[in-house]
């Protein structure tokens, strides 16, 4: 039988309970049992798919095509296995689904209403993965936090779970904090009371207890938190602040809470965790034999969510090449012809971001310029692909009106068009290309040698493409198409003859790296910026003892 872990966050949101959720699930997957996490969201959006990124950061999407919550990237880069659209459900996809049925007549006239109606569905969602996967145990994950008005059905669902399937076949980990008073040097507990006692109140209480903190919990106060929150004293876990969320794991395994979470499930506890592979990244992440400085072209710089898995790859392509990844993060928006050299002149590579929209355009157009001619690594991905070849019509073709019609829909030089079957689409979410697709590359392309293949599959997410019409003009100027979706004849990847590494994708490739499973593209243009720092060096070396000759 499936067992079921709940993993629910109070005192505050941002604790971090998708990479609890993850780490918990790496160690069970590390002692043999197969595992998977779901995230369910308390928002009345159908999907993140057209929530703004500064509202929540970016939209991760799954080898099904699904557009989902950030949080099932960390799922995917710790247990190197995919989730799909099961792996995420939202309120408003759970009041969706009920208010069909009702159109529909399933509920024969009956009044419909949140409890049983709505939790019955929430249930049936949660228990999905496992009626139908026969993993060993599913971990989901409650976004919000307990007491939030939207999340009250998600925990009446989770005590309607714990009373019809038995304690010892459901469990709920909750996450919380334990604030430090600098000025009384104390740490206080209260917080984690009032969060205990509010779920208390709706029926529920919590098995396992993991403290967010800033100091060690001593014995003492551990005993305090079992006694006041009614859980045993070995289930409170002390949650450092961590110097990298791929120590966690780590931390939790020396908390036990794998084996604690076990125990209470009435498990075997299998083997000891496999994590060799593990540790050796996180040793070539803390001892790096080099350091480069990226800079990350973007309009939602602001916030780091916007970009996660983009920097989360740069990351793990770092580690892969004993070199510490420095992101300069640089808004697109305030970059213009006489900022750009001054802003990018120190980089030792180039990424320019995805996005949509015309706001902070030009400035992107121009960076790619700077990176184009001054032999700077340069990766775009997907917009960032899009206006590589928007600046390449500009500054190389001579067409000076080139432009995306995404931008400039009345453009006669439309270089970046909507593509066909998206033309007739009115409703916005969930309608773009979506999902994995396949891509033949070029035999004798870089990026086929970066990849060790000609064939591949990556994940899309976008309406626009790169206008065949002037696909002879590029690859006569230069810019080869060495990526082909061979059904659709579409360009997926373009790079540039006699530049280092100049490389622009129309999908998503950071969604596919992993801690385990690095993505070749990454890894290789963190080494062509190593590569290019190198040269920089050589050359001012040169330079300076021409000098002292002189």
């Amino acid at each position: 039988m499936t067992k079921y872990i709940f993993v629910t966050g109070g005192v505050t949101s941002s604790l971090g309970k998708g990479i609890i959720a993850a780490s918990l699930a790496k160690l069970l997957q590390a002692r043999g049992f197969t595992t998977t996490i779901q995230k369910f969201d308390p928002y009345i959006n159908v999907d993140p798919g057209t929530l703004n990124p500064y509202e929540h950061g970016e939209c991760y999407v799954t080898e099904d095509g699904a557009e989902t919550d950030l949080d099932l990237g960390h799922y995917e880069r710790y247990l190197n296995t995919y989730t799909s659209q099961a792996n995420n459900v939202t309120t408003g996809r759970i009041y969706q689904h009920v208010i069909n049925r009702e159109r529909e007549g399933a509920y024969l006239g009956k009044t419909v209403q949140v409890i049983p109606h709505i939790t019955d569905e929430i249930k049936r969602r949660m228990l999905l993965l496992g009626e139908h996967n026969k993993y060993d145990i599913v971990i989901t994950e409650l976004g919000g936090t307990v007491g939030d008005i939207e999340s009250l059905p998600y925990i009446e669902a989770v005590r309607q779970l714990k009373w019809e399937m038995g304690n010892e076949n459901c469990l709920v980990v909750h996450l919380t904090l334990i604030p430090y008073l600098k000025a009384a040097k104390e740490l206080k507990t209260k917080p984690t009371q009032h969060s205990v006692k509010m779920m208390s109140e709706h029926g529920l209480l919590p098995d396992v207890l993991v403290c967010r903190t800033e100091e060690p919990l001593y014995k003492d106060l551990k005993r305090k938190i079992a006694l006041f929150c009614n859980v045993t004293q070995d289930a409170v876990i002390e949650a450092l602040d961590a110097d990298t969320i791929y120590s966690v794991p780590l931390e939790m395994m020396r908390e036990r809470l794998d084996v604690i979470c076990l125990e209470k499930l009435h498990m075997p506890l299998g083997n000891e965790p496999e994590l060799t592979r593990w540790k050796e990244f996180l040793n070539k992440l803390r001892y790096p034999t080099s350091k480069v400085t990226i800079g990350l072209i973007g309009k939602y710089v602001e916030l780091q969510d916007a970009y996660k898995s983009i920097l989360e790859a740069l990351i793990h392509a770092g580690a892969m090449n004993e070199c510490k990844v420095e992101v300069r993060n640089i808004h697109s928006e305030y970059l213009t012809k006489d900022t750009v050299k001054e802003k990018l002149q120190n980089l030792d590579a180039i990424l320019v971001a995805p996005g949509f929209g015309s706001r902070g355009i030009e400035g992107k157009v121009d960076a790619i310029k700077y990176a184009r001619e001054q032999k700077i690594p340069f990766f775009g991905i997907c917009l960032g692909m899009q206006m590589a070849c928007v600046e390449f019509a500009r500054n190389v073709l001579g067409m000076a009106k080139a432009h995306s019609t995404e931008m400039d829909p009345d453009t006669d030089q439309g270089v970046i068009c909507m593509m066909e079957e998206q033309k007739a689409i009115t409703q916005m979410g969930g309608t773009m290309r979506l999902g994995s697709y396949e891509c033949e590359l070029r035999p004798d392309s870089q990026v086929a040698a970066m990849y060790g293949s000609a064939n591949i599959t990556e994940r899309h997410r976008h309406r626009y493409e790169f206008n065949n019409e002037y696909l002879n003009l590029y690859e006569e100027a230069g810019m080869i198409p060495v990526g082909k979706n061979l059904k659709t004849n579409l360009v997926e990847v373009v790079e540039i003859k006699d530049h280092p590494f100049f490389v622009g994708v129309q999908y998503h490739p950071e969604y596919k790296s992993t801690v385990e499973n690095p993505h070749p593209l990454f890894v290789a243009f963190v080494k062509a910026a190593k590569a290019a720092q190198a040269e920089r060096n050589l050359l001012a070396k040169r330079t300076s003892e021409k000098k002292t000759v002189a």
